[in-house]
């Protein structure tokens, strides 16, 4: 029997084309494998295709609710952003896709895993980090650092997939390049690649439409977390995967969640991409803004330093290590007392405060008002403010004292 490789398989142009690469280049089983992180219609006819092209076998997981679970929560709690815009879309998948492809190749006893992601990008990172992680006795193959591949373009790959008796419904035509998932899709490409562009909106929009083209009438929206997890919205109780489907169909109907961003890849350039991100971008509003009720001020100020190492960590492909599991662990304690109801309204792409209430809210009105109450007495502040500006008074007088020696 032939050694087997496991394939991350798209059904895009780039993997198509790996198939029958790999049984020629390295004479291979293919076993191709399609993680379903909520993709829809993107999934059609996958099977038929990757078997037409050569693969051994096709694996369609769903690994939807655990992408969310695991990983879309975790970072929604966090309030991990990277570069303070981007909400990390493909990079929480990537280790997820290719944990399920570990789990696969040891099911399959295969000896080598593959994936179709470029030298340019950041997915070989992730998806590489991944497997050397959970797996470092599987050989990891990436076609396009292999000296033996040698299709350079789209019109290259048509053309290999041609002389194999391949014909598939790809045209040479150029398109944005996208990722996308439950929780987003990205484009690249086309007039994206000179900042000095404006998006072509109209053509490139895929899930929802700019806040100009949003409803001219408000809606209003309301969420329940428990524990820092989404439990339900407008009163209806969802899952997590469920609750993102319905927050990105009120987000896209509201223009919410379109981003263009020139943003710092790891490899060390820049790439300018656009993402809609409708859903998401309510969720990690939402539970923002019941955080500002519950947590303190110090645990409040660090927590926002754990967000930016934890967007890092999760951006440069490094969710299997301690790091992750220790800064996940301080968030996790973070979370528990944010529990309540938050209320909204969307409106051509902003989502506006409408009230927020929590059983564990550390806002008091009888302390925050103008009003002077028991708990509070303005008197106290002079001997803290004395205190507080201690050392800046001091550093000022001796200023003062040296300048009247100075001018002696």
């Amino acid at each position: 029997m032939k050694e087997k490789v496991i394939l991350a398989y798209s059904g895009g142009l780039d993997t198509t084309a790996i198939i029958p690469w790999l049984k020629e280049t390295y004479n291979y089983d293919v076993v191709c494998v399609c993680a379903d992180c909520g993709q829809e219609e993107e999934l059609d006819g996958l099977e038929q295709r990757a078997l037409s092209c050569g693969a051994a076998k096709l694996y369609i997981e769903d690994i939807t609710d655990e992408f969310c679970d695991n990983y879309i929560v975790p970072c929604v709690q966090a309030h991990a952003v990277y570069e303070n815009k981007y909400l990390l879309g493909t990079s929480m998948a990537r280790p997820l896709i290719a944990k399920r492809l570990v789990e696969i190749a040891r099911k399959e006893g295969a000896v080598a895993i593959c994936h179709g992601a470029t030298g340019k990008g950041n997915d070989q990172i992730r998806f590489e980090l991944t497997i050397k992680a959970l797996a470092p006795d599987i050989k990891i193959i990436a076609p396009w650092r292999d000296s033996n591949w040698k299709l350079q373009s789209r019109e290259d790959e048509i053309e290999y997939c041609r002389q194999h008796g391949i014909h598939l419904p790809f045209s040479t035509d150029c398109s944005y390049s996208r990722d996308r998932n439950i929780w987003h899709i990205s484009h690249e490409g086309l007039e994206l690649e000179d900042p000095a562009n404006e998006p072509n909106y109209k053509h490139l929009l895929v899930l929802g439409c700019t806040p100009e083209e949003a409803p001219d009438e408000p809606e209003y929206v309301t969420m329940t977390f428990e524990k820092g997890v989404p439990k339900s919205v407008n009163g209806k109780a969802m899952k997590v995967s469920d609750i993102i489907r319905e927050l990105n169909r009120l987000g896209a109907k509201h223009g919410i969640g379109i981003i263009d961003i020139v943003e710092n890849r790891v490899v060390g350039m820049k790439s300018r991409g656009v993402y809609e991100t409708p859903g998401g971008t309510i969720l990690y509003e939402a539970h923002q803004q019941l955080e500002e009720l519950v947590l303190d001020r110090d645990t409040t100020a660090f927590k926002m330093d754990v967000g930016n190492k934890f967007a890092q960590v999760v951006y440069e492909g490094k969710w299997e290590t301690p790091l992750r599991e220790a800064l996940q662990a301080f968030v996790e304690k973070t979370q528990e007392y944010v529990t309540g109801e938050v209320k909204f309204r969307l409106y051509k792409g902003n989502i506006i405060k409408a009230g927020t209430t929590s059983p564990y809210s550390l806002y008091n009105e009888s302390i925050a008002s103008f009003k002077t109450g028991d708990m509070y007495d303005h008197h106290d502040a002079d001997g803290f403010i004395n205190l507080f500006g201690l050392s800046l008074k001091v550093r000022a007088m001796k200023k003062l004292e040296n300048e009247k020696k100075n001018n002696k």
